[in-house]
């Protein structure tokens, strides 16, 4: 078992894909291997990158709850590599439960405030798959329906409409019921802007979380748009959050930044662990799996 918090090696027999014409440069674990080892490392647990900012006597175990190793990082993304017999497409999209399609493989979802990065961040985690179409766009409140996307037959993924500015007119209509009555979703993702901290509309989609009592994960994005500090305040703040008024939501805040790619590997591993498509081998002394198990269904 390798384990890159050891100081370990990358063992080149885990990588399978050759590289493909069209990705990023970063859409690879294997090509951001040839990054210097600090900041590979950065990119693969970003709080690693924000740990020796933090006063010793603030306790990090909730930061640090989900630590895959490189291993297990690895196997995940094999399931976002498109093939022959693992395709990875958009599906469809929907305006009303009536309109979603019938699945029954593991699903997630992705909801958040217009302009929090939603759908640059599906298309990151996408990226080994470019000829997948994500729309972004600049002007907030881009997306207004709940696009779905199929990886293969191991999974699917949700790109909710945003909530907030510019949010559709029958929002609620429209996802709460998905939360409520989706018996194949197996995870929400809330994603809050980590350049700004939580938001007044943030809180009305996290009660909405709590009182639908589905386990969901908190992910902070944008991390790249503000410096150490700000971003270390506003993440204390989210976990007093998380701490008081959650029942539901995981410990520990999934960081990303869509640009620099920081912890998108981290979370492609954590949907296929939920989905069911990557058994753990190996966490931060067993507590991912205990805080995992008693956030499920």
């Amino acid at each position: 078992m390798w384990c890159l918090r050891l100081g370990i090696l990358l063992p080149g027999p885990l990588f399978h894909a050759a590289p493909r014409h069209g990705l990023h440069k970063l859409a690879s674990v294997q090509s951001a291997s040839t990054l210097p080892k600090r900041k590979f490392q950065g990119l693969l647990y970003p709080f690693s990158v924000l740990d020796p900012y933090l006063d010793r006597s603030v306790d990090r175990t909730n930061f640090q709850l989900f630590q895959p190793c490189l291993e297990d990082i690895v196997k995940a993304e094999q399931l976002f590599h498109p093939s022959r017999s693992n395709q990875i497409d958009y599906l469809s999209s929907a305006v009303r439960m009536d309109h979603v399609p019938a699945l029954t493989q593991p699903e997630v979802c992705f909801i958040g405030r217009s302009n929090v990065g939603k759908s640059s961040l599906i298309r990151a985690l996408f990226s080994l798959s470019p000829e997948v179409e994500v729309r972004v766009s600049k002007t907030p409140g881009h997306t207004k329906k709940m696009n779905f996307f199929k990886v293969g037959k191991a999974f699917s993924i949700v790109d909710m409409p945003g909530y907030g500015h510019r949010a559709p007119t029958d929002f609620v209509d429209m996802v709460e019921p998905y939360l409520e009555t989706r018996s194949n979703l197996v995870r929400t993702f809330l994603l809050v802007d980590g350049s700004v901290g939580i938001q007044k509309a943030d809180f009305i989609a996290l009660e909405m979380c709590e009182e639908m009592r589905r386990p969901y994960v908190i992910v902070v994005t944008k991390i790249d748009k503000c410096g150490h500090g700000a971003l270390l305040t506003n993440l204390l703040s989210l976990q007093d959050v998380v701490r008081d008024r959650t029942s539901s939501c995981f410990p520990q805040p999934v960081l990303v930044s869509s640009h620099h790619f920081s912890g998108i590997y981290l979370l492609r591993c954590f949907i296929a662990h939920v989905a069911g498509k990557v058994e753990l081998s190996n966490t931060a002394k067993g507590q991912a799996k205990h805080h995992l198990c008693n956030h499920v269904n």
